[in-house]
């Protein structure tokens, strides 16, 4: 069925509502929303970086996520949605973090003049299945005391799966911001006007989503970019099946070897002849003499 709203998870959407200098005070926003920063005080103006700065992170960019750097007053902010699910997301986002940290830093410039860099994913799968809650915030501790001294690096995440609430039961603007990314497409517009209609910014992200406010070009673009973020998913998950297939017939496979090798090891111990045992179990001459070798037999 064809809806009103289109998804935000989309790299086009995504880009439209939160990465353009027609739409910063949405991000500024979302932002202030979802994180605490020093001293409480809120975000009130952003610049938009190079989408990836360093070459070696853009030739690592998937299909299937979408980042873009952005700078506020006293932090370097790197915002990414990722829709498939990536072995070691966690350790990716600490490197771009490092690299975006290291990367402020030119020919004998001075440490203290570094930013702190924030970390803001919004990941389309479960990163921690030990943790129920949806939002977690990642900073550095000390391990005695807690004490919070290493404080350039923080980490916030928010995972879709885990998100279970109706809009109606969305009372923080936490809650709202994580319903739109995960239902926005399927929203009734009734519940919309109702819940967030005092809620500008929100509102105004579920306006760049409304089809109709789309050119052709612009839809085409946007289905185009689905297609492929679909391709993508599909292609992982059959690579993530092959390998189970694959890992389970080597381990049978091993299986299978390690007691055929138990069944020649008491043959030689009966005084049977190699060439005997060899037709016997299936194993090679070559294989048979590493099982001497390692035995003394």
């Amino acid at each position: 069925m064809l809806t009103k709203f289109l998804d935000p998870k989309n790299d086009v959407a995504f880009r439209r509502i939160f990465g353009t200098e027609k739409n910063k005070d949405i991000l500024i926003a979302f932002l202030n929303d979802m994180i605490v920063f020093k001293g409480g005080e809120p975000v009130t103006e952003v610049t938009f970086l190079k989408t990836v700065q360093d070459p070696e992170i853009a030739t690592q960019k998937k299909p299937a996520s979408l980042m873009f750097c952005a700078q506020i007053k006293r932090a370097i902010l790197i915002v990414e949605m990722q829709v498939a699910k990536e072995r070691g997301f966690e350790k990716r986002a600490q490197y771009y973090a490092a690299k975006a940290y290291s990367a402020q830093l030119p020919i004998k410039g001075k440490y203290n003049n570094l930013k702190e860099v924030i970390f803001l994913a919004i990941a389309n799968f479960v990163m921690f299945p030990n943790k129920e809650s949806y939002k977690s915030d990642h900073i550095i501790l000390d391990k005695d005391n807690y004490e919070h001294d290493m404080k350039d690096f923080s980490f916030t995440f928010l995972e879709l799966p885990k998100i279970n609430q109706s809009l109606e039961e969305s009372n923080t603007m936490v809650e709202k911001w994580a319903y739109f990314f995960k239902n926005a497409e399927t929203t009734p517009e009734e519940t919309l006007d109702s819940i967030v209609s005092r809620d500008i910014p929100l509102r105004r992200a579920y306006e760049e989503l409304n089809r109709f406010s789309w050119n052709e070009e612009e839809l085409r673009t946007y289905e185009q970019t689905e297609k492929y973020e679909g391709c993508y998913i599909a292609s992982m998950d059959q690579k993530y099946d092959e390998g189970v297939e694959k890992g389970e017939k080597m381990g049978m496979e091993k299986g299978e070897t390690k007691a055929k090798l138990d069944i020649a090891r008491k043959m030689f111990e009966s005084g049977m002849e190699k060439k005997s045992v060899s037709l016997m179990t299936g194993l090679s001459l070559e294989q048979l003499d590493l099982l001497i070798d390692e035995t003394g037999l």
